[in-house]
């Protein structure tokens, strides 16, 4: 039947032999430097999602403040551009009531010196009028009456 010859045997033991060098020296330290590998690869593709995750968040974060930076950008202007418009009113107000002021006053002192003006007038012609009636009185002639007449109409004419 079966016959085992002996170098059958031989080389059994040398390929079990061979088997466990092999494994012991290639294919263990193969296996380890795969699984290394392995872990340093999981590793990085576990620390590049951090990473993703990390990045979309300060995007997220970045966007959000962008958005409430222009949503503050626009209330400082719209309140800049408010007072600007209460500050110019407030000045035209000041403004308008100076000129008021000022024309009052021009209206005040006009009428004042109209005032003084008349009573000048007043006075010089009441004197005038005194001097008249005293040469009257003191008995001119009509030539002296005519020229204190023209007199009085000069000044009065030069008053005015």
């Amino acid at each position: 039947m079966l016959s085992i010859n002996m170098d059958l045997v031989w080389t059994i033991i040398n390929l079990i032999i061979l088997y466990v060098l092999l494994k012991k020296f290639l294919i263990k330290p193969v296996t380890s430097i795969m699984e290394q590998r392995k872990a340093l690869i999981e590793g990085s593709l576990a620390n590049a999602r951090k990473q993703e995750e990390e990045s979309t968040e300060l995007k997220r974060r970045y966007e959000e403040a962008l958005k409430d930076a222009d949503g503050e950008a626009a209330r400082i202007l719209e309140k800049a551009r408010d007072d600007a418009k209460a500050q110019s009113e407030r000045m035209m107000k000041e403004a308008d009531a100076q000129a008021r002021k000022v024309l009052e006053n021009a209206r005040e002192a006009a009428q004042k010196e109209h005032e003084m003006a008349l009573a000048g007038a007043r006075t010089e012609i009441g004197e005038l009028a005194v001097q008249a009636a005293k040469k009257l009185l003191s008995g001119g002639d009509a030539g002296a009456d005519s020229r204190l007449y023209d007199s009085f109409i000069g000044r009065t004419g030069e008053e005015k």
